[in-house]
């Protein structure tokens, strides 16, 4: 035995052969982060959430987003993040990106239900973004 403990902690199908992965920091005095980049050239990060609210938000949000957001090949967004195991303990952030890109109707339905505003929805996803990245 070699001593080292782990713990899996979530999982999540990136679709590509991952290359590089560490612990980061990629803004002055911002959060550290996981970030990765794969074979393909995709930089990607998994941050921690910091609040049991914004745990709940963003795994409502994504839910809302799934039903919201038609799949561009066809395929059922958790069966693709599912692939070879079963999400675990991840919410999928570029997902939940997308609800800026919705048409101001859905926009506004996908808010109501989270009993928030658009405008609200928006800056909690911009809050997210430049606490870790940019």
């Amino acid at each position: 035995s070699s001593g080292i403990n782990a713990e899996v902690r979530g999982m999540f199908h990136i679709g590509e052969a991952v290359s590089y992965l560490d612990l980061a920091t990629l803004i002055p005095g911002g959060s550290e982060a996981l970030v990765y980049a794969t074979l393909s050239g995709t930089v990607g990060m998994f941050v921690p959430f910091t609040s049991r609210e914004d745990i709940d938000f963003f795994q409502h949000l994504e839910m809302h987003m799934r039903n919201e957001s038609s799949p561009i090949c066809g395929r059922d967004h958790l069966a693709y993040r599912s692939s070879y195991v079963p999400v675990k303990g991840v919410v999928d952030g570029d997902l939940c990106e997308v609800y800026n890109s919705l048409e101001p109707a859905k926009r506004r339905a996908v808010a109501s239900e989270l009993d928030r505003q658009p405008g609200e929805v928006s800056k909690k996803l911009e809050d997210m973004r430049t606490t870790y990245a940019f």
